[in-house]
């Protein structure tokens, strides 16, 4: 399994690092305010904060948050 991308909006995850890195911001919700992504199924989140952590952009595991 190769997870590259937020689906809904088709955005890869080197993409979104690309515009995180230009922008400087260091969270999810600060990246989601310079593009659109993560705003409906939500299932990249864990993905794009994993990456924004260890600049990873492909990933084979699937990564869940805990719902609180």
């Amino acid at each position: 399994m190769r997870i590259d991308r937020c689906y809904c909006f088709q955005r890869t995850f080197a993409e979104l690092k690309a515009i995180a890195q230009q922008h400087k911001v260091t969270s999810p919700e600060a990246l989601q305010q310079q593009v659109a992504f993560g705003l409906r199924c939500r299932l990249c989140l864990p993905y794009v904060r994993h990456m924004l952590q260890t600049g990873k952009t492909v990933f084979h595991e699937v990564l869940r948050e805990d719902v609180a």
